[in-house]
């Protein structure tokens, strides 16, 4: 595996180096030792899995509030989408910078975001599956979110497609940041 550090301090995009022959490929997709040499919590205590019908739709800007927060990894088992993180952590050098990169089955790109982080994605192809491994359990009096177009983030999502973007009420209800 490769990892490169995003702009984001502790946020990491791996690449995996695949072994290919005939049959197919085969490639690692976690290494605890490699985790922790780099800083990241290598913890899984939940899996979980997002399916979107349609090309276009908008799941975020999610994460879980301290002292909840979720590490987690993404990687796409179907489809392509379009990840982004927001480091939400006070006194951080990058709170409230913004990364994004599209991940996909083709690419085999994975996203790692640390505790403190938001996540949201866009699908860029119809039928797009993310799969998470997270590294906290899920605490739903915790699950809290920014909009997803606030302009204090300015996040530069893909155009949506011809047919528009599909996001849920719930995610169109989060509030703005504040200056």
């Amino acid at each position: 595996m490769r990892y490169t550090e995003t702009p984001l301090r502790g946020a990491w995009l791996i690449e995996l180096d695949p072994i290919a022959d005939e049959r197919g490929h085969f490639a690692r997709t976690f290494d605890r030792e490699a985790w922790e040499a780099r800083g990241m919590d290598p913890a899984v205590v939940q899996c979980s899995a997002s399916f979107s019908e349609r090309e276009g739709t908008l799941r975020g800007v999610h994460l879980q509030a301290q002292p909840h927060g979720e590490p987690k990894l993404m990687r796409v088992s179907r489809g392509a989408i379009f990840d982004v993180l927001v480091d939400l952590r006070e006194g951080s050098p990058t709170h409230r910078d913004w990364f994004g990169i599209e991940l996909s089955v083709d690419n085999g790109r994975m996203l790692f975001a640390p505790r403190g982080f938001a996540h949201g994605f866009q699908t860029l192809t119809d039928r797009s599956e993310v799969i998470y491994q997270i590294g906290a359990p899920y605490v739903p009096a915790a699950a809290t979110g920014v909009r997803w177009d606030d302009p204090e983030l300015g996040i530069e999502w893909p155009p949506p497609p011809s047919g528009g973007r599909t996001i849920s009420p719930r995610d169109l209800a989060w509030p703005l940041l504040k200056p």
